[in-house]
């Protein structure tokens, strides 16, 4: 079918409008009018091919709120009309010990992506949110609470899922000590939902200036990454560190923050980083570690949690002709919520 949206036509950090074909449905297929697909740090690296060569056109989008338009014959979860999200992935093998588990992110066959990957089905490339229509396996599809707000949701398809994940794995709760760095998407995301899960939040930013937006958010405590001073009084402080840093950065300066079995997760930057000294984990038993996305029975779990606790990121709802300059901004990084396209507009 074609499908109108807006493409990557190369590497230049900007999209073009474009006509392409989506594949015809299936009967394990759920036919999506998009409605909002939320604007994600990853776009941009992914258009620019700052994690490896992308074959253009290429639609980005992996935060997608829409409504059921048509189902085939085999869905038994969704119905036309149903408001429904997809995430970051689109499909797996659901046959592997991962995907049986329901960590589909870690699939041993390798999951694919919700665009610029190869499509197992199609036999072409994945192509995302950045549309007025997407077709998704049942089993990718997930259920939007009742009541909850659509624009304000899709950022939770990657920025709540990605730092929910982590959050739940390493066992945050009432009166964790938890230091979260950067507080752009995924930052401000983080710390919203880990305040709602009863922990005492600091976030470390490389000034003092968004001292007032982290007490909106519910942290107690802005740390300066350039206050050595400061720095050195916070040794010990804290059980885990969520490091939301999507470029190259040093994470020395972190590592002794942790307590003794503390734990810094990486979930921003994939790439390089600085090399890291041995010396903090070795002498206080820390660990460095990472995380991606979540699987699909967590990404509907972390849906429920913003629906029932009223957590949703900061969002700035935007039309499809102002998606260039949104990503203009983000490539400099002067902002602190989520663009969310309304595909409507």
């Amino acid at each position: 079918m074609k499908i109108t949206g807006f493409a990557a036509l190369s590497g230049n950090g900007k999209v073009s409008p474009i006509v392409f074909e989506r594949r015809e449905a299936k009967d394990n297929d759920v036919v999506i009018e998009i409605l909002y697909c939320g604007i994600c740090h990853s776009d941009l690296h992914t258009i620019n091919g700052d994690w490896g060569d992308q074959t253009y056109p290429l639609v980005p989008g992996h935060e997608i709120v829409g409504v059921v338009k048509a189902v085939g014959s085999q869905v038994s979860q969704f119905a036309v009309g149903d408001n429904v999200a997809v995430g970051c992935m689109v499909d797996s093998c659901l046959h592997c010990d991962q995907c049986k588990k329901g960590e589909e992110q870690y699939c041993r066959e390798g999951m694919t992506p919700t665009y610029g990957a190869p499509d197992k089905l199609s036999g072409g490339i994945t192509q995302g949110g950045y549309s007025e229509v997407i077709v998704v396996k049942e089993e990718f599809v997930l259920k939007i609470p009742t009541g909850m707000a659509l624009a304000k949701a899709a950022p939770i398809l990657c920025a709540g899922i990605t730092t929910y994940s982590p959050l739940k794995k390493w066992g945050v709760t009432q009166g964790t000590r938890l230091a979260v760095v950067g507080l752009g998407g995924l930052g401000h995301m983080a710390v919203k939902l880990a305040v709602a899960m009863g922990a005492e939040v600091t976030v470390i930013s490389r000034s003092l200036s968004k001292l007032e937006d982290i007490k909106a958010l519910g942290a107690k405590t802005l740390l300066s990454s350039k206050d050595s001073a400061e720095m050195s009084k916070h040794a010990n402080a804290f059980d885990l560190i969520i490091d939301t840093v999507p470029v190259k950065h040093d994470i020395n300066i972190y590592t002794p923050l942790l307590d003794i079995d503390g734990s810094l997760v990486i979930i921003g930057q994939i790439g390089d980083l600085n090399e890291p000294s041995t010396a903090p984990l070795v002498f206080g038993r820390r660990k460095v570690t990472g995380s991606l996305i979540g699987g699909i029975k967590e990404t509907q779990e972390v849906l429920d949690f913003c629906a029932k606790n009223d957590v949703y990121p900061d969002c700035k709802i935007i039309s499809s002709a102002e998606i260039n300059q949104a990503l203009a901004r983000l490539a400099d990084g002067d902002i602190s919520y989520r663009f969310v396209i309304d595909m409507k507009q």
